[in-house]
């Protein structure tokens, strides 16, 4: 298990570094992180049965009313969605060029959206999973190359989170909860080792179904380890959405938060119908 200060060094060369300009955040005075978590259904259009052209141009605008978006799923489609981002310099994908990636897909499917102002810094890095399960059967999850993005966001003030934006196997066979323990491990060993008195962030579609007795341990074994708190679920943001998507965080010393409101975005949708299978979450944080 490569340690995250590793990742840093074996894939410098892709990381990518900012500063904005624009917006009022001034995160010494406490400000707000308007933070937006949301799985794109971005598989190619045969799979996908729907109109891509359309959503991921919409998706990609309404980024804009967000500090920080962290997307999944951003596979086929990536240049659909920068069309409509504000700020298509700010936008750094997750991937890795020493994997073999989906022949119909791009990279991880995972993508960092920035609009946060000049007060902040953003750098921003992608580990691969060690393990995967499914080619040809169940849900193909190997073909993807799946894996976690860590940013790390900072301010002048010292004020420091580093962020998991993450997308873990699909599926409810054995072997693939296998895998989602084995990824979940590869997360918390990577924090542990590089961020275990960092304030933390993880989030994305972690495929644990809340509902489902045996991918609930799993996810509270994860969170008890890394001492993490829910600010978001799926199934919260509506009864209709199948819990899958999570936000999580944790304060440190240094750094706290505190969430001032949460829930889904219900402005992700075109003719009332949503812009993808997964629900949007959103969750605003208060830093200190």
């Amino acid at each position: 298990m490569r340690r995250l200060i590793t990742a840093f060094l074996l894939f410098q060369a892709s990381t990518v570094s900012w500063s904005s300009t624009e917006a009022n955040f001034e995160p010494s005075n406490a400000k707000e992180l308007t933070l937006l978590v949301y799985n794109t259904h971005g598989l190619p259009e045969f799979f996908a049965r729907d109109n891509p052209k359309k959503r991921f141009p919409k998706i990609g605008e309404l980024t804009g009313g967000y500090d920080l978006s962290l997307l999944q799923e951003d596979f086929a489609h990536h240049d659909l969605l920068l069309k409509g981002v504000q700020r298509p310099q700010s936008v750094v994908r997750g991937m890795d060029a020493q994997s073999p990636n989906c022949l119909v897909c791009s990279g991880s499917g995972l993508t960092l959206v920035s609009n946060l102002s000049s007060n902040w810094t953003v750098s921003a890095s992608f580990e691969p999973f060690n393990t995967c399960s499914g080619w040809l059967t169940k849900l193909n999850d190997c073909f993807a190359q799946k894996g976690f993005q860590l940013a790390i966001l900072e301010s002048a003030a010292g004020l420091r989170i580093y962020i998991v934006n993450t997308h873990l196997d699909a599926g409810q066979s054995e072997l693939d909860r296998l895998a989602r323990a084995s990824q979940l491990d590869q997360i918390a060993l990577a924090l542990e080792a590089d961020a275990s008195n960092e304030a933390v962030l993880i989030v994305g579609d972690l495929n644990l179904d809340w509902e489902s007795p045996a991918d609930n341990e799993l996810l509270q074994n994860f969170v008890q380890r890394l001492n993490l708190v829910l600010a978001q679920k799926g199934g919260d943001a509506s009864s209709d959405w199948k819990t899958l998507d999570y936000i999580y965080y944790r304060s440190s010393k240094k750094t706290s938060l505190t969430v001032d409101g949460a829930g889904e975005d219900t402005a992700f949708t075109d003719n009332a119908k949503p812009l993808s299978d997964h629900p949007a979450l959103f969750t605003n944080f208060i830093i200190r």
